[in-house]
């Protein structure tokens, strides 16, 4: 599973090892799988979750307040927990379930939240203490997944001059995922009949 991810994924999974050694935890946890998400804020997954009200400093502080600090650091390799696994082998799911061949860190976050529909997740319970709504969450993702399929050119579109036509083509993502932040961050885009 893991030759599937991209290197922004396998830095979240990178991330999250280092977020529970920071807090001197013995295991990996869906909590420190979103701290890790939050750490990279170039990806899609955290430019959604930040325009909703997730940062990284605020889910620090809620993970530990859920979880406390370890009593001693631990050792070098910490195993993730079942859930922890679990939410990794649901981004598989989610990257397949979207016609994807690759896990990407916008995989992880789809995963973690299917993961936070059963009771007690750690991960979306810090979403919750931050006020951030999951399923607006879900929607701006597969929103922006969406906007970057319709530009995502097919094989061989640049034949002659190619670069210019992907310029072009990677301008139009950016400009689709300002406006969808916009939207999100204005809390309009909805029906209003």
């Amino acid at each position: 599973m893991f030759e599937r991810f991209t290197d922004t994924a396998r830095r979240v999974v990178v991330y999250a090892k280092e977020e529970a050694l920071l807090l001197d935890h013995d295991f990996i946890g869906t909590e420190h799988i979103l701290l890790g998400l939050l750490r990279d804020d170039t990806e899609t997954a955290v430019r959604v979750l930040t325009s909703l009200g997730a940062g990284l400093a605020p889910a620090q502080y809620q993970v530990e307040e859920m979880l406390g600090r370890g009593e001693q650091p631990p050792a070098a390799e910490i195993p993730f927990t079942a859930r922890a696994k679990k939410v990794l082998e649901l981004s598989l799911r989610e990257a397949l379930q979207l016609g994807h061949n690759y896990i990407g860190s916008e995989h992880i976050l789809l995963g973690l939240l299917r993961e936070g529909e059963r009771e007690g997740d750690g991960g979306v319970e810090v979403l919750r203490r931050l006020k951030v709504d999951t399923e607006e969450v879900r929607h701006g993702i597969l929103a922006v997944l969406r906007a970057g399929q319709q530009t995502r050119p097919s094989p061989g579109v640049f034949g002659g001059g190619g670069m210019s036509a992907m310029e072009s083509r990677l301008t139009a993502i950016e400009d689709r995922l300002e406006r969808i932040e916009r939207l999100l961050r204005d809390g309009s885009g909805r029906d209003s009949a």
